[in-house]
């Protein structure tokens, strides 16, 4: 259970508190004097906002979260391999943005996009689904940067089996729960995760603090 998920529980326990301890027992008093009550009724009210709106218990961070793309690579004649088309090897792009490829009719495996920040770390990329969406031919995720404007990233374009799409998975989902992201060392890659393509990008803006 994160941090933020028991600050909402406590929230919670506050203001039940408080409206409970309002009320007068069958001696005609209150449990909870006026002033401890309405200490606890707002104290708990900002706990449960605090909590809620900083965690995953709303979507409203998501609903609001926008997306940029990058410039797009044209792809001409049949799609062999995973490729990535948007952005494009070299490209400025923003905080977050819309990775976007190709891939074979006969691709089977997930697709996974990892960035690799100057701290030489490795972070898996994941919106609702975890693994890049895939469509008809067509594969996108969300990938998001937390660096200086220019900061150098390798966006690395791996191919998954279902062993390390797992691996991926529950990482992401342990950071998240300690609200806590150091990324992935090299040597703890999986090795059902195979490279298959990288390309160089920078932030166009400063990134710092905004996730």
């Amino acid at each position: 259970m994160s941090t933020k998920i028991i600050i909402v529980i406590i929230g919670l326990i506050l203001t039940l508190s408080a409206v409970l301890g309002s009320r007068k027992g069958s001696s005609g008093k209150r449990f909870l004097s006026t002033q401890i009550a309405v200490a606890f009724g707002i104290l708990g009210v900002l706990m449960m906002m605090y909590g809620s709106y900083s965690s995953e218990l709303v979507s409203v961070n998501n609903q609001l979260e926008q997306v940029s793309i990058g410039n797009k690579l044209k792809i001409d004649g049949e799609v062999t391999a995973v490729r990535v088309v948007s952005p494009i090897d070299r490209d400025s792009v923003d905080c977050r943005i819309l990775t976007m490829g190709v891939y074979p009719e006969s691709h089977e495996k997930d697709i996974w996009v990892i960035i690799r920040p100057t701290d030489d770390r490795y972070y898996p990329q994941s919106d609702h689904t975890n693994t890049s969406y895939k469509r008809d031919g067509e594969w996108q995720v969300v990938t998001r940067f937390g660096g200086d404007m220019g900061e150098a990233y390798d966006l690395i374009i791996y191919e998954a089996d279902e062993t390390a799409s797992a691996l991926f998975s529950s990482t992401i989902e342990k950071w998240k729960e300690a609200d806590d992201y150091p990324g992935l060392k090299l040597e703890e890659m999986p090795s059902g995760a195979n490279e298959v393509e990288r390309i160089k990008i920078y932030t166009r803006k400063n990134c710092r603090g905004v996730f």
